[in-house]
């Protein structure tokens, strides 16, 4: 699975989110979206990294930024989540995970000193031009947000 890299043009896709309503990447062309990919809705570390999210969306509004969150789950265990944690950013579906494999987001790692096949929490930042601004592999849930905001000189 290749990885991207700063530069590249960021792979377009059609998903659909949480109510079923498609969302395609091109819709958002002229700002600036920070597509992040994890493993599972519901799960500890997936609800603490999208709880920072949604705790920090307006600083990054203020960045002309879009948050998008994509997992293989289906739009009613995203739908579950949303309302669970009020979250308050589209929560995209890909339980083919193609889109995940576009972006390298899906792969082998390591879990447990096991190598296994799975999602890799990966965040991408992609420019108002469609092209990766930042691709950040094997990102940690917890912290995430802060470290992405400090590196994008967001407060």
């Amino acid at each position: 699975m290749s990885k991207l890299e700063t530069g590249d043009a960021a792979p377009d896709f059609t998903l659909p989110d949480a109510d079923g309503n498609e969302v395609s990447l091109e819709s958002f062309r002229g700002r600036r979206v920070i597509l992040y990919f994890y493993p599972a809705a519901m799960t500890p570390g997936c609800t603490k990294q999208a709880c920072d999210f949604r705790d920090n969306l307006d600083a990054l509004a203020g960045g002309d930024l879009v948050v998008l969150g994509v997992s293989k789950d289906k739009p009613a265990k995203l739908r579950q989540f949303r309302e669970r944690d009020a979250l308050t950013f589209p929560l995209l579906s890909d339980p083919e995970l193609d889109v995940h494999k576009a972006y390298g987001a899906y792969g082998e790692k390591l879990n447990y000193g096991r190598k296994v096949m799975g999602v890799i929490r990966s965040t991408f930042v992609i420019d108002a031009d469609g092209k990766v601004e930042k691709a950040l592999y094997n990102v940690k849930a917890t912290g995430h947000v802060a470290r992405l905001m400090k590196d994008l000189s967001i407060s």
